[in-house]
């Protein structure tokens, strides 16, 4: 930090209650974390295939089912390691052989490379759209599309929307899951990780699958494909239904992700936590279109993400701001490292309090008059 960055010390009137604003891992609700340190003796170190977690599970299981309104026949897979072993585990059990990509941003553009490698499936097709912006999908001749719901990485949200009958529509919503509304009309398998939007730990990964993806899963795990056991999602559908994993799974992740699906459900459901969300990144847009020295970096305000805000800034360092942020006690609002711009990324999942939103606008507002 400069001398001029050290000096600054934010006043207490303005500082937030709580100064997490991370894209993932996100802020934790102390609630939750109470809740799991009241069950810790009996539940933290216990046997994975035991009651005790498996309860944990099928509440969880069965909070999601609720949480997205799912008809019938659909189900909640999970398994080991998030979203980035999906895609693997998805290259194995979902697509057949050729599909589509939909790739702008750095999550997004990376299922499309596990594709790319996998030597038993054909080149897939892939668009692509400036970051800041979205591309839209094209009906073809291909066993699955993938789409993303939010990609973290620029503050783009698409609008999930089904280009055909035929083939299976997978999507990466793990920065909107539990935040987002979804017509589960529009897509056969809704997969994500609990650290954003259901403010969790890492390193599981669950997954909403309609009938058809289950039919998918089922006739590729059957078949003479071979698959990795790990990866195999026909062995994480038999364990799902049994309220387990195939390996060890983090209890505390399973339990602070129930506890959150609880806490949206009770709270009003997902309409009622986009709603908390948009009211956040409102605030933040707002207060950029206002600011001369700021703006949102995605300029269609209809692909704004309600949960994870990218600003841009002029004529001051945005690093800058957020050292001093940092050293006043608020937490990862730097910009994703390889988008490579001049801007803030700010978190505004369920977990963050509007308030807070509101308070961190006015420290950067303190933050740059000081360095200016």
């Amino acid at each position: 930090m400069t001398a001029t960055e050290t000096s600054i010390s934010l006043p207490t009137a303005l500082l937030p209650k709580d100064g997490r604003f991370g894209s993932g891992p996100s802020k934790v609700r102390p609630e939750a974390i109470h809740a799991l340190s009241s069950l810790a003796q009996d539940y933290l170190g216990t046997s994975h295939r035991r009651a005790t977690v498996k309860d944990q599970v099928s509440r969880l299981r069965s909070g999601l089912i609720n949480l997205f309104d799912l008809p019938d026949g659909w189900e909640i897979i999970l398994g080991n390691g998030g979203t980035t072993l999906f895609w693997d585990a998805a290259s194995f059990g979902l697509i057949e052989y050729v599909s589509q990509h939909l790739d702008f941003g750095e999550f997004s553009s990376k299922f499309a490379q596990v594709v790319q490698a996998a030597p038993h499936l054909a080149e897939p097709q892939i668009i692509s759209s400036e970051p800041g912006t979205h591309p839209l999908p094209i009906a073809s001749n291909v066993d699955t599309y993938a789409l993303t719901h939010n990609e973290t990485s620029t503050g783009v949200s698409a609008v999930l929307s089904r280009p055909t009958s035929e083939g299976l529509v997978l999507v990466d919503a793990t920065s909107a899951a539990g935040a987002i509304q979804w017509n589960s009309s529009e897509v056969d398998c809704y997969y994500f990780a609990p650290q954003k939007a259901l403010a969790s730990d890492g390193g599981l990964w669950l997954a909403a699958c309609s009938p058809r993806a289950v039919e998918r899963i089922e006739l590729l795990a059957s078949g003479d494909r071979w698959i990795p056991a790990g990866l195999d999602l026909g062995i994480a559908l038999t364990n799902s239904r049994q309220n387990q994993t195939y390996n060890t799974p983090s209890l505390a992740t399973i339990f602070l992700t129930a506890e959150t699906v609880d806490w949206i459900n009770e709270s009003g459901g997902l309409q009622w936590s986009e709603a908390r969300c948009r009211a956040s990144s409102d605030t933040i847009y707002q207060w950029a279109d206002a600011r001369p020295f700021a703006e949102p970096f995605v300029i269609d305000a209809g692909q704004r993400s309600p949960v994870v805000c990218t600003i841009d800034f002029d004529g001051v360092e945005a690093d800058a701001i957020s050292r001093v942020l940092r050293a006043n006690g608020i937490l990862d609002t730097e910009s994703y490292r390889k988008l490579g711009r001049n801007q803030l990324r700010i978190a505004t999942f369920p977990a963050v309090d509007p308030d807070d939103v509101r308070a961190l606008c006015a420290c950067i507002d303190y933050i740059v008059e000081s360095l200016t």
